[in-house]
């Protein structure tokens, strides 16, 4: 098999020498269209995909209707109203044909209801449905019985959810389900079923060489499977085109794919999905390389592959102790103070190979303009003094911050990394800068305005003024819908960040606070410089909110992915708490493969620098319903005590990193720090002497899982199936067409045994625990476990 294999990528790499390849002209891969039936929906063209200009022509069929709207560059899609399932649209561009696939839903109706004592003056209903907007969904007693009503479309899912009536928030009272916030109160918990009872999967069983063509088979399980499965049920893509049937054969339930060495000749998306009378398959992707998978040693770097680790320079490493200057105030406090982190620091340590045995390969450093050289007020009480050590208040638009280096040591720092095999992510701020800043003091117009019409300051109104509110009196925010200028302007100076100092790309502030306009600008401008380069560029942004506001900035013109907040909160709530049952988070995976698709982008975190350190919950020093966080790093900072405490954190961190998705590994993760929230989550990282034998055997356990990500392609690649979730244990298969990985991990403080069953049709040889090199039984295609207290296995079938 290895020879056929090899004869075969050989032959391939020599046709591909002998020929140019037909490139088209659509190099991004267009990702689903998710449609409501019935329901028109407008998409930007240059959102799908990039080019020079869009002479497009898309065709109407039975079962959607489309309307381009070429002066706006709009498409508008409506589905039939009994449509649902997956679906190919034609389109044509420069003579070529395409197909844009969309997936159609059927929405289901909730109504939430409502009976006060008395009667109110205004009753609404708000939640993650609709980013917690009080003032959208006001409910209505029509029928006069004193019980206020509203219905409500949503998909299926779990959602937290809470009433708003004369000011005053209030839980469902006839809902016993409950999770506390971090207000120091409770919302009132949604689970939304699927419309269909039976779900449909469709399995990745192998490939094999026949000769000089490739093969890939697939099996598809739907139970009450209505009919046979039969061509029309399959849809199958080669990069952006539908592929004809005589690549496609089925046998039963099994679909095998063919393919000769032409047909694979330079970088291949294979798309596949399976829809039989409404009820759909994920879309299982194949990303290939001159025959060879991505994933396999060799094969070129993708973002998949990545593994970011987030620093905030100050509280990294003093690499350079004469950049050392503290901010004079009295009223400041050191932990709101610099603390001697530089770029000469973290240099240092990627020249020492502190990444490579932690294994990551991506970093992103917190932003490294030139900031003030004084503390502020900030504006929420107690008022206490800040300096910018972050880095988040700029004063220079090309100008380092001297506490960190200068332009010269960041170029060197890129192209150390670089040399290690080390992406770099800048931190860039859009939404703002300091009023020292030039732009603020020689372009006011750019700006918007700090007071409201009614007499109130536009500050930290992060729903009610999303686009215009600013975070401090002394943080201007841009009106980038007022301004073009602007506009310009910051897309221009981001793509100089990347031009000068040779950065992979960014990681985005405050993204829910700029117009989609601006994104849409940079990202174009970002394809235009450098499309044709080798440099992979990746951006990831930061949103709180629902799945819609943050997945309205996904796609092939604004950002490849933000930070997977919905699916943080969900798995952190269940992971904390014991009664908690890991179906929830099952569920929860399930939809961001919905809304992002299987093979997405997103970030998945523990910790970040706004958020507690997950370590002070697991060892008790805080709880989710403690109502000021912020001010226990303050007043009682947290020190772990209980040497359990880690292997919680290991259970969660084996979660992030087996799971599809960007894994991001803040700072100090990786020995286990903990903290309360801002600034006491941003200390001073700790090395060598300095970390005690219990954090180093941490950072062994956090760079092993690390590692086998690395290693392991099903964990970057790979399908994922939840194959048992219950309060204790959740345990989930990923496969690709290397390899399949078992996850299993248990919460409990008490030893769970558990039989799991894998899939009949996957041909298993052997069983190994790659944490611990175990081999494991397997009897009829079920294992029996005893899953330790605490515990986590990564099981490899082969």
């Amino acid at each position: 098999m290895i020879k056929q294999s090899l004869a075969f990528f050989l032959g391939l790499f020599l046709l591909f020498s002998c020929q140019n390849q037909n490139k088209s002209s659509i190099s991004d891969l267009i990702q689903p269209i998710r449609l409501i039936a019935g329901k028109p929906d407008t998409i930007l063209v240059s959102d799908l995909f990039y080019a020079d200009s869009y002479p497009v022509q898309f065709a109407s069929d039975e079962r959607i209707r489309a309307e381009y709207l070429s002066q706006d560059n709009q498409l508008v899609l409506t589905a039939r109203p009994n449509f649902e399932g997956l679906t190919l649209l034609d389109f044509d561009l420069n003579n070529q044909k395409y197909q844009l696939p969309i997936r159609v839903e059927i929405k289901q109706k909730h109504i939430f209801r409502f009976r006060p004592k008395t009667k109110p003056r205004s009753i609404s209903v708000f939640g993650q449905f609709n980013f917690w907007n009080r003032e959208d969904l006001y409910m209505s007693d029509e029928d006069g019985d004193g019980e206020y009503e509203i219905e409500v479309e949503l998909d299926p899912g779990r959602y937290e959810y809470k009433f708003f009536m004369d000011g005053g928030e209030l839980i469902d009272p006839t809902n016993p389900v409950k999770v506390p916030n971090p207000f120091g109160d409770f919302n009132s918990i949604l689970m939304i079923p699927s419309r269909h009872t039976d779900k449909a999967f469709l399995h990745i069983l192998g490939r094999q060489f026949i000769g000089d063509s490739l093969e890939f088979s697939f099996y598809y399980q739907r139970e009450n499977q209505p009919e046979p499965l039969q061509n029309k049920h399959i849809l199958v893509l080669k990069n952006n085109k539908r592929l004809t049937e005589d690549h496609i054969q089925i046998h039963d339930n099994q679909i095998n794919l063919h393919f000769s060495k032409s047909d694979l000749v330079g970088e291949n998306n294979i798309r596949i999905g399976v829809t039989q009378r409404g009820q759909s398959t994920l879309i299982k992707t194949i990303q290939l390389y001159n025959g060879q998978i991505a994933g396999e040693e060799d094969s070129p770097f993708s973002w998949q592959d990545g593994v970011i680790y987030a620093i905030m320079i100050d509280r990294f490493f003093d690499g350079n102790p004469e950049n050392s200057i503290s901010v004079e105030h009295p009223e400041l406090s050191p932990k709101a103070n610099y603390q001697g982190g530089d770029l000469d620091g973290i240099l240092q340590k990627i020249r020492e190979g502190y990444f490579d045995s932690l294994g990551v390969n991506a970093l992103w450093i917190s932003p490294v303009n030139d900031n003030t050289d004084k503390a502020y007020r900030e504006w929420p009480e107690p008022h206490r003094y800040f300096s910018g050590y972050h880095g988040y208040w700029p004063i220079d638009a090309e100008r380092v911050e001297e506490r960190f280096g200068n332009m010269a040591t960041l170029q060197t720092l890129v192209s150390e990394a670089h040399s290690h095999g080390i992406k770099i992510l800048l931190d860039y701020v859009s939404n703002h800068v300091h009023e020292e800043h030039p732009f603020f003091k020689e372009h006011r117009d750019w700006f918007g305005k700090l007071e409201l019409p009614d007499g109130r300051k536009n500050i930290r109104l992060w729903d009610e003024q999303r686009l215009t509110t600013w975070f401090e009196p002394f943080m201007p925010s841009f009106d980038y819908v007022g301004s073009h200028e602007a506009l310009e302007a910051m897309t221009d100076n981001a793509v100089w960040w990347l031009k000068t100092t040779g950065a992979d790309g960014f990681r985005h502030d405050a993204v829910k606070h700029v117009p989609n306009r601006f994104w849409r600008l940079l990202t174009k401008k970002i394809k235009k410089e450098f499309g044709a380069s080798d440099r992979r560029m990746y951006q990831i942004g930061e949103t709180f909110g629902s799945y819609e506001l943050i997945s309205s900035y996904v796609n092939n013109g604004q950002l490849d992915g933000q930070f997977s907040f919905n699916l943080y909160y969900t798995a952190r709530n269940t992971f904390l708490n014991q009664n908690n049952n890991f179906k929830i988070i099952a569920d929860e995976i399930e939809k961001t493969f919905l809304v992002y698709g299987l093979n997405h982008l997103m970030g998945n975190l523990m910790d970040s620098h706004d958020q507690v350190r997950y370590m002070a919950f697991t060892d008790g020093d805080i709880f989710l319903d403690t109502p000021n966080a912020q001010e226990v790093g303050w007043t009682s900072p947290p020190q772990v005590d209980h040497p359990d405490s880690y292997e919680k954190a290991k259970l969660f961190l084996t979660y992030i990193l087996t799971i599809p998705g960007m894994p991001i590994i803040d700072y100090g993760d990786e020995i286990g720090m903990t903290g309360a929230a801002d600034p006491d989550n941003r200390r001073m990282m700790r090395f060598g002497d300095q970390v005690n034998p219990i954090e180093k055997k941490m950072f062994e356990d956090v760079s092993q899982l690390i590692h086998l990500r690395r290693n392991h392609s099903a964990l970057r690649y790979g399908d994922f199936q939840t194959l048992l979730a219950d309060e204790k244990c959740f345990a989930y298969l990923r496969s690709d067409f290397n390899e399949r990985i078992l996850v299993v991990i248990n919460k409990s403080e008490k030893v769970q045994e558990r039989q799991i069953k894998i899939p009949h049709y996957y041909i298993i040889e052997d069983l190994e625990n790659l944490l611990s090199m175990e081999k494991i039984s397997l009897i009829d295609h079920k294992l029996n476990l005893k899953i330790p207290a605490l515990g986590r296995m990564v099981i490899k079938i082969d």
